[in-house]
């Protein structure tokens, strides 16, 4: 077993849901020899094939607890454990604490990869899809974020930090936009070409004005005063990632945590939430951000960046950027739909940004 090295798995329709290859089932059943643990039950919950990662339910004697498989490297794996120590430990937050294994140690290298347990901590049910749900989603995602300032990632983790790259993604976003408008004339046939082209010079322009504005912004102070000013973002946060408790709002699955300004997550709970009611609405966002504010207070610059960063065109990116890989099956019907519905949605964004624009003018 000690040769092996976890790669990539395929799943087609002769597998089922949670398929895993035998080898890291037994790599999985070695792994928890490592722990003081009597597991009665061992069932998969997640898979990630195409990453090389999974998660476990453990039934056992001290109670239910969690086994994960870290698709990352390593070295970034060992970031996000830190984190995850830093919060339960010394922050005291609400995020699953890590289970030592009978040396102390808070993971096990196998196959090239770290796995951990951590507590599987019940009852957790996800908020309600509404407004009360949206303000307490958010003002959990504020205190995460308020909680995870100071952290120190171990010696031997590699550096996760976004902080820097603001104006890349930036950049790349309009690159990309250039490719999607290439890609659709390449395939002029396909049902989603035509709707692509008639959209992508008005998202384009967006993105070029929003980067404008962010030039102009506070960006480059926010950068000096360093990561650990502002602490890590989730990258995945949302509607599943955070649930309610017993005791109140638990933050799970920390795998991607990394060094950013909050507002990042912030902006992506927005727009992602807007887009699942299909119309941006101006109580909705003004009632999430304060609600995020009351737990890690927003600055009027800071604002200002998250007023930008909401008017770049996110969603289209988003959806739209998949094309890259396989033009010929992504310009479909369906695409055509959906360029259809964010177009839609996007109308309803302007008025919106209007409306709550100066909402931070005097604040603090």
């Amino acid at each position: 077993m000690k040769d092996i090295v976890i790669e990539p798995w395929l799943v087609d329709e002769t597998t089922h849901e949670f398929f895993i290859p035998e080898y890291i089932i037994q790599l999985a059943e070695e792994v928890l020899k490592n722990y003081d643990l009597s597991v009665q039950n061992m069932q998969i919950v997640t898979t990630k094939p195409d990453k090389g990662g999974a998660i476990w339910k453990l039934e056992t004697k001290s109670g239910p607890k969690s086994l994960k498989l870290l698709h990352r490297r390593p070295t970034r794996s060992l970031f996000s454990l830190g984190a995850q120590e830093y919060l339960v430990e010394v922050r005291k937050a609400r995020v699953p604490p890590i289970v030592k294994t009978k040396d102390e140690k808070s993971y096990v290298e196998a196959g090239g990869k770290l796995w951990f347990v951590a507590e599987w901590i019940e009852p957790l049910t996800p908020v309600t899809k509404d407004l009360e749900g949206a303000r307490k989603l958010c003002y959990a995602l504020g205190e995460f974020h308020r909680l995870s300032k100071g952290y120190v990632p171990p010696k031997q983790a590699e550096m996760a930090s976004r902080l820097h790259k603001w104006p890349k993604n930036y950049e790349k976003m309009i690159t990309k936009m250039s490719w999607f408008r290439n890609i659709a004339k390449y395939y002029p046939e396909m049902p989603a070409s035509p709707p692509l082209l008639e959209v992508v010079d008005r998202f384009e322009e967006q993105a070029r004005k929003g980067r404008e504005r962010f030039l102009q912004s506070s960006y480059v102070e926010f950068v000096k005063q360093g990561t650990a000013h502002w602490g890590l973002v989730h990258q995945d946060y949302g509607w599943s990632n955070g649930q309610m408790g017993a005791d109140g709002m638990w933050i799970i699955d920390l795998d991607g945590v990394a060094f950013d300004l909050p507002i990042r997550d912030l902006r992506k709970l927005i727009s992602g939430t807007m887009a699942d009611l299909y119309k941006w609405d101006a109580t909705w966002v003004r009632e999430m951000i304060l609600a995020y504010h009351e737990a890690n207070p927003i600055t009027p610059e800071l604002y200002e960046l998250l007023m930008i960063d909401l008017a770049m065109p996110n969603e289209f990116y988003k959806n739209m950027k998949e094309v890259v890989y396989e033009p010929e099956i992504f310009l479909n019907e369906q695409t055509a739909q959906l360029i259809q519905t964010i177009v839609e949605t996007d109308q309803s964004k302007w008025p919106v940004l209007a409306e709550i624009e100066n909402d931070w003018k005097g604040v603090g």
